[in-house]
């Protein structure tokens, strides 16, 4: 993880910052729950990162039109640009963990994080 950490340290957002601007681009705007859980954070943690994220200008806020209290959170332009700028790095950081552990492994860790991730914790 040193050299995402780099990464993300010269971009100015944490390893959970990163996590939630990922989920945002990958799935499109979403509420705060299915966030936390596509990112694997607990909410209170989520509503932290979600505020430093506002406040860096990354995302927006807004209420749902059809249910004025859940909220709905949209990666901005700016967002969209430090993820554009960063993902080659973290792209060749994952092909060089690829490369690293083997083809069978590297899909081995994916399936164990995969199944990680389903547990009812």
């Amino acid at each position: 993880m040193g050299p995402i950490r780099n990464m993300l340290a010269d971009a100015g957002v944490t390893e959970q910052q990163w996590r939630v601007l990922r989920v945002l681009m990958e799935e499109g705007p979403l509420d705060p729950t299915s966030i936390a859980e596509r990112a694997v954070l607990l909410l209170p943690s989520l509503t932290r990162i979600l505020q430093k994220l506002e406040e860096k200008g990354l995302v927006t806020r807004t209420r749902d039109d059809n249910d004025r209290r859940r909220q709905v959170i949209t990666v901005t332009e700016a967002g969209h640009a430090l993820i554009a700028q960063n993902m080659p790095a973290s792209q060749r950081q994952m092909a060089r963990l690829r490369e690293e552990l083997g083809d069978e492994k590297y899909q081995g860790l994916l399936a164990l994080l995969d199944d990680l991730n389903q547990l009812d914790l």
